[in-house]
């Protein structure tokens, strides 16, 4: 029976060493994530979470060692950006969504350069197997645009350099270069030509009943409009209107006659408008321009003709501006 134990143990030791010498092998998923139709004009952040899955397949029961990085990609200066053309959307990928923790690359790791450029890092992580040997996990990703890009001219953007790189080892410290993985990462953002519009009142002040010269006041449009969009700002007739004309009124039947212009010599009417840029009404009628991004401020010059009022009271009118772009 001696022999017979002896050839048993060397036996089992044999199989040991087969088991313990399996290695393991990881792959990771490919990225698609999209912030949609981002208005930068409102100079908010805008967020979009995606995910990416690492499967590993190696001994029963082990733990494998995960260092993941996204390489630095695009940058506008030292910060990742979407690009469309010449023209950069800048944005920012977070492993947590206190969006805290920039996900970034190890200097000498396996997706290059470092990021952040001064302080880079990627994501340690432990994966335990099976026993079967195998496993996964799945990570989020949390893209953010970031804010205070009013000025960013509309386009489609993208970021399709970035791929992530997974080194793995069933022990070491981040970075592992030893044995790694890697997978495209496609990111999408669509900036469209949007405007904001905003207006003072325009106040005519006291006046008698009878007005024996005109009576000339200011209001202020502001047109906020993306960087490079044509806008033409044109205004309607009011809600108390006699045809073309402008009228207050007061109570249920007395009006006031006024008149809208674009310039202050009080001689080009404003009308309505349907194009970009050109006036439908003719030349000066309307108030064309091409967006910045910022604030633009234009002009309305109001007049109250000479006329006697048929009553005494508070005159209003509600005259709609419309922005087209």
């Amino acid at each position: 029976m001696r022999p017979l134990f002896i050839l048993m143990f060397a036996a089992i030791a044999v199989l040991s060493a087969t088991f313990g010498a399996k290695a393991q092998s990881c792959s990771v998923t490919s990225i698609t994530g999209n912030f949609g139709s981002v208005n930068v004009l409102s100079g908010a952040a805008v967020q979009t979470n995606f995910s990416f899955t690492v499967s590993c397949t190696g001994n029963a029961n082990a733990t494998v060692q995960l260092c993941i990085e996204f390489n630095r990609g695009t940058l506008d200066g030292n910060q990742r950006a979407l690009g469309s053309g010449a023209n950069f959307l800048e944005f920012e990928l977070y492993s947590n969504a206190a969006l805290t923790n920039i996900w970034g690359a190890w200097n000498g790791g396996n997706a290059g350069s470092s990021y952040p450029v001064t302080n880079g890092a990627g994501v340690s992580q432990t994966l335990t197997l099976n026993g079967s040997g195998s496993g996964s996990v799945t990570d989020t990703v949390y893209g953010v645009i970031l804010a205070s890009q009013q000025t960013t001219i509309p386009g489609t953007y993208t970021w399709d350099h970035g791929a992530p790189y997974v080194g793995y080892a069933y022990s070491g410290t981040c970075p592992i270069t030893s044995s790694k993985t890697n997978s495209a990462t496609d990111l999408t953002a669509t900036v469209s030509s949007n405007c904001n519009v905003s207006t003072t009142a325009l106040n005519f002040g006291s006046s008698g009943a009878s007005i024996t010269s005109p009576i000339d006041s200011t209001a202020t449009i502001t047109a906020q409009c993306t960087d490079t969009t044509p806008y033409s700002i044109g205004l309607n007739s009011g809600a108390n209107a006699s045809g073309n004309q402008n009228r207050m009124l007061s109570g249920s039947s007395n009006y006031l006659t006024y008149n809208l212009y674009t310039n202050s010599g009080y001689s080009d009417p404003w009308t309505t408008t349907t194009s970009t840029t050109s006036c439908t009404g003719g030349a000066n009628t309307c108030v064309l321009g091409t967006g910045t991004g910022a604030n633009q401020n234009v002009t309305i010059y109001g007049q109250v003709p000479a006329q006697t009022a048929p009553a005494s009271g508070t005159y209003t009118d509600t005259v709609v501006v419309t922005v087209t772009f």
